[in-house]
């Protein structure tokens, strides 16, 4: 795949200067910080400094006063209380972290995440007649409900209030729930609008510990479910997200939560974790329960008061991440396959077959577009329709795309970036043809180039530990808040390059008199030739540990021949 290297323009000296002279630390560092919108003492400090403190009033969020005296009163008059979340992560989380905090509280508490393949995505009509059913008479709905109009309507109509706690976006009717949060609504002023959907759960905890006098450590203690999260719904690690992230992962590397714990010890993942780590390493395996099973698995895990009553399911995510793996591998192998045999020359990809994987289809997309970066749409076939996910590439609205094909859809949901959709199966080939259509219509060859954006170049003899501990203090990295990526040029290897598992590359490499650095590049067994001689890195910097020993390891982004005469 063609890859750009972009560098990103470096601020002015003066800038720098008066940044280095205030904190005292590496040019090369104060020059990144600036990049970042930090550019004097007090924002450093804040920055390098989190503080919980800083974080919004939850009260500041529309109807949360609502919220919060309907919560209550249920509560003090032991109503029956349904909290219902969504089967990813980010919904599993807000689920755990709602009832471990209110179990203290109320012993009258459900739990209810719907079935990927029986139910879908968001509040199910399913769910809202087990409620009925089972007598209870508030919901408290996490990661979803914000266009849930007729399912809470119809707890509604059965004498069954609504609190609703979602981060999407609003439709232009919202659901007749007693309470809306979420701060996209177009008339909430909380100054914060990216928060997760267990951080709209945190703040509605929050916002009922100062109502109700509670003690701050007693929510406090579920802030890694909080991190993990921010870390796997990909939101913006930014502002108040980026406070509860570095408190969140503190409590995950100090004293997660039982099934954290165990989850961490499943995995194999030594400690500390950093959102990277969380997003590839427990992440699929939370998510593994509702793509191959059901999503309760996990909330039992995240809900266990012992680690050894979490043990058994963190055994379980761990083997259903197993089963994930093996259908991603295999799919995803036939889908290249595809793409290779008809559809080369084309501005989007859209496969089909009727006995892929349901819940592996979304990830399949993903990987499709690591090898053909275009708008990539993977469907199979689920109670007689063919149903599938969409992902695209940076700067490109699949979304919209999909919208302007919707004559050929039953339903369709998403954002800019990724996208779900349903259809008769006779229309997919008209479907199909008028998505190339639409995408080739707008779409640029330059849209089709994966971008590299670079920080900085640097020598590799100024990369040290000291250098190294300033720069992991900027974290966590996230959308938003980026890990610092560098060029380095003229490289050599100190000896022979290796392949580990028969696909990623393993160097030992240095520049001029510098010391030697490991680097690792995945999935990038065919660039062998590359290294044979000099070569430009692209890369990040992190810590690896190994059996106690702790040093620094290069994870190359890209390679390229060494030419003196090129410029990005």
């Amino acid at each position: 795949m063609n890859k750009k290297w972009i560098i990103r323009e470096k601020p002015s000296e003066e800038q720098i200067n008066t940044l280095e002279e205030s904190l005292g630390i590496d040019h090369t560092l104060c020059s990144l910080l600036v990049q970042r919108g930090i550019n004097d003492f007090e924002i450093a400090k804040a920055f390098f400094r989190p503080s919980l403190s800083t974080s919004h009033d939850p009260f500041e969020m529309k109807n949360m006063s609502i919220a919060i005296e309907r919560l209550t009163n249920a509560i003090f008059n032991n109503e029956k209380i349904l909290i219902y979340g969504d089967y990813d992560v980010d919904g599993s989380t807000s689920v755990a972290l709602v009832y471990n905090f209110l179990k203290s509280f109320s012993s009258n508490l459900f739990t209810y995440i719907p079935d990927r393949y029986t139910e879908g995505y968001g509040v199910s009509m399913k769910g809202i007649e087990w409620a009925i059913d089972h007598g209870v008479h508030l919901i408290i709905t996490l990661d979803c409900g914000i266009r849930a109009v007729d399912t809470v309507q119809r707890a509604a109509d059965n004498h069954i209030d609504t609190i609703i706690c979602d981060h999407h976006l609003p439709g232009t009717i919202l659901p007749p729930a007693i309470a809306v949060l979420d701060p996209k609504q177009a008339d909430c002023t909380y100054p914060y609008k990216e928060l997760s959907g267990c951080g709209i759960g945190y703040k509605l905890l929050e916002a009922f510990s100062i109502q109700n006098g509670v003690d701050e450590n007693q929510l406090l203690q579920y802030l890694d479910l909080v991190a993990v999260s921010i870390a796997c719904d990909i939101v913006p690690i930014t502002g108040e997200n980026r406070t509860l992230a570095y408190f969140g992962l503190r409590k995950l590397n100090s004293d997660a939560i039982p099934g954290l714990k165990a989850l961490i010890k499943k995995s194999g993942m030594q400690l500390p974790l950093s959102i990277s780590n969380v997003v590839f390493g427990l992440g699929p395996r939370i998510n593994a329960a509702g793509r191959i099973s059901h999503a309760d698995a996990a909330l039992n895990l995240l809900t266990q008061s012992s680690e050894e009553d979490a043990k058994v399911f963190a055994e379980k995510l761990n083997l259903e991440n197993e089963e994930r793996k093996s259908y991603d591998e295999s799919i995803t192998k036939e889908a290249l396959a595809l793409i290779q045999e008809d559809s080369l020359d084309k501005n989007t990809t859209v496969l089909f077959k009727k006995d892929w994987h349901k819940g592996i289809i979304g990830i399949v997309a993903s990987r499709c577009i690591e090898h053909h970066y275009r708008p990539t749409i993977i469907l199979t076939e689920s109670n007689q329709k063919v149903t599938g996910s969409a992902r695209s590439i940076e700067g490109f609205d699949v979304y919209a795309a999909i919208e302007s094909c919707s004559s050929y859809l039953e339903q369709f949901g998403g954002h800019k970036y990724a996208a779900g959709l349903t259809m008769h199966k006779s229309n997919l080939v008209a479907f199909k043809d008028q998505f190339e259509k639409v995408v080739s219509a707008v779409i640029t060859p330059e849209d089709k180039v994966l971008k590299i954006v670079i920080d900085a170049e640097i020598k590799l003899d100024q990369i040290t530990t000291k250098f190294y501990s300033i720069l992991n203090q900027m974290g966590p990295f996230g959308p938003g808040n980026m890990q610092p990526v560098f060029i380095s040029r003229n490289i050599r290897l100190k000896s022979d390059a290796r392949l580990l598992k028969e696909k990623h590359l393993k160097l030992a490499v240095y520049q001029e008199d510098s010391q030697v650095f490991d680097a690792i590049g995945f999935g990038m067994n065919d660039h062998q030739d590359t290294v044979s001689q000099s070569f430009d890195m692209v890369y990040t910097i992190e810590e690896n540990n190994f059996r106690g020993n702790t040093s620094l390891q290069l994870m190359i982004k890209d390679l390229r021949v060494y030419d003196e005469s090129s410029l990005i």
